[in-house]
């Protein structure tokens, strides 16, 4: 006969007793429930148990059902053939260790057994051990050679304690795989997370891939809380709860908070991180962690993590290794958000002296970037892509600036000759921009260059014509023109709404691209409410 013995690392809560098909054999309901009510916490270990005959299962629950392993109990299914075995293995993704007794429905039932977990259900993690009590129909040499098994034992070796031994074997070999395998998979999210910091910025998104893999790493399913501290004080010198910027949250704390109003932290939390940050290092409240940790620049972070029980030295480690992991991509994006602040900035301040120097307002310019970036959206060009032409688009005019006032500023129509030279701002624009080893600059001078360009190849300074025109030109020359008609100018009246949306209309496969003409009519609400956001 082959015993088979499956322990599983049970992740969520105990598993029940199976119907009366005689997969499982359990003490009394009331007992098994009062168990896992206790141990609810700890993950009970399951053992699975298959062999065709009942004492097997007896004597196996009796030798074992005190052990513990990591301070988690023992629970047991049972199966009396290998087809059981196989339907219990189907639905249990997290199986440790089989201890497989070869001849049950058939004569080498278990050995069919052991490859079908191996190559068809493709489980490498489970520790599998055979146990025999008619050796000579499966000589060990031969089984251990040819079948993927970490043992082989006769029944009549299999003392208790051996017993005993093979289990805790079994659960330590099992443990460290699937540690192992968490880590890497939380490695491989790691990996993913960061790649989306710097395609994306979003810290938010590495926070939480951070949480979430050390919840994997640890086997637990924590309450946590990432946060960053702005070090402002109350009157009373001691932070509050707005002194906090929640970067990443995980487990039940996340619900809570998204559903609380202003999503704050709550009272008992803040004051742990209040605690933490006067204190200037990590502290254990209540078997609750409150991580502090500090960048080169002083910027300061801290973790809140509620695992329900003390936390040892190896967990402790990896909390602090991975948020400070996070504590250095915050800062790099801090680092970055403020380059990008500033360039934003200094992009606006030029564009809106510009406009002044034509006698025009820097509110146009904002409403242009607005309305370029909301098209550029619906059309489908992604947010990255979309953001850079709301920071290019403001300096669609900047070559006005080689402009004399003598015609920017004329209130009549001007004449041919200073039609012509106004014509020049097209490439004068090209020419401050160009040959820029940067993206958005060079995109900007794309935009100064061919903004003026028409759909049917009317316009200058190049005379292109439809889709030779680049997008960003096609979408910023459309923004321009719908925000200026709406304008009020040195040479004209504002224009209504109405008239706007007329004149863009008739201008549509002339001027403009006729898809472009058809999103602003379908979102020109959202347009006209980006209008009012920035008056003049």
């Amino acid at each position: 006969m082959l015993l088979l013995l499956i322990l599983r690392w049970n992740e969520n809560s105990p598993i029940n007793p199976m119907d009366n098909n005689g997969l499982l054999f359990s003490e009394d309901t009331s007992t098994a429930k009062a168990e896992s009510s206790a141990h609810h916490q700890k993950r009970p270990w399951l053992i699975l148990v298959v062999d065709d005959e009942q004492e097997i299962h007896n004597v196996t629950r009796l030798v074992l059902k005190s052990v513990q392993f990591d301070g988690r109990p023992l629970q047991f299914l049972n199966a009396y053939s290998a087809q059981e075995a196989k339907d219990i293995l189907q639905q249990e993704q997290d199986i440790a260790l089989a201890i497989i007794d070869v001849v049950m429905e058939t004569d080498d039932a278990g050995l069919t057994l052991v490859n079908w977990i191996r190559k068809e259900l493709t489980n490498d993690k489970i520790r599998l051990v055979l146990r025999t009590g008619q050796p000579g129909q499966a000589p060990e040499q031969q089984v251990i050679e040819n079948y993927d098994i970490n043992d082989y034992k006769d029944k009549t070796d299999l003392t208790q304690v051996k017993m005993k031994t093979l289990v805790y074997a079994a659960l330590r070999s099992y443990r460290d795989i699937v540690t192992i395998d968490r880590s890497k998979q939380g490695l491989e999210r790691v990996i993913k997370a960061t790649s989306t910091i710097y395609q994306n910025y979003s810290m938010e998104s590495f926070a939480s891939a951070i949480l979430d893999q050390i919840n994997r790493l640890l086997n637990y399913e924590y309450d946590s809380i990432y946060a960053s501290a702005i070090r402002a004080m109350a009157a009373s010198h001691k932070p509050n709860s707005s002194h906090f910027e929640v970067v990443a949250t995980t487990g039940n704390i996340a619900t809570q908070i998204d559903s609380s109003p202003n999503k704050a932290i709550p009272p008992d939390i803040i004051d742990g991180f209040n605690q933490a940050l006067l204190a200037k290092q990590s502290l254990y409240l209540d078997d609750r962690f409150f991580g502090y940790f500090i960048t080169n620049r002083g910027h300061e972070h801290l973790l809140y993590v509620s695992p329900g029980n003390k936390l040892t030295e190896t967990e402790l480690h990896l909390l602090k290794l991975y948020s400070n992991s996070v504590a250095i991509a915050l800062e790099s994006r801090n680092l970055h958000n403020e380059v990008e602040e500033t360039q934003r900035e200094l992009i606006f301040r030029l564009s809106g002296a510009m406009e002044r120097h034509s006698a025009e307002t820097g509110a146009h310019v904002k409403r242009v970037a607005e309305i370029a970036e909301l098209l550029a959206l619906k059309y489908g060009l992604g947010e990255e892509f979309a953001a850079q032409i709301k920071l290019a688009s403001p300096l669609h005019d900047i070559g006005k600036i080689g402009i004399p006032d003598n015609i920017l500023k004329k209130p009549g129509p001007l004449d041919p000759l200073e039609w012509e030279q106004m014509k020049t701002h097209s490439d004068i624009g090209y020419q401050l921009l160009g040959n820029s080893d940067k993206a958005l600059i060079n995109l900007a001078a794309i935009i100064a260059c061919q903004h003026h360009e028409n759909w049917d190849g009317s316009g200058y300074p190049k005379g292109l014509k439809g889709y030779d025109i680049h997008v960003a030109g096609r979408i910023t020359a459309l923004a321009d023109v719908f925000d200026a008609l709406g304008s009020k100018r040195c040479y004209k009246a504002p224009w209504d709404a109405q008239s706007i949306l007329d004149e863009i209309q008739l201008l549509s496969g002339t001027k403009f691209e006729p898809g472009l003409v058809e999103l602003l009519m379908l979102h020109h609400k959202e347009l006209l409410a980006i209008r009012e956001k920035f008056p003049d």
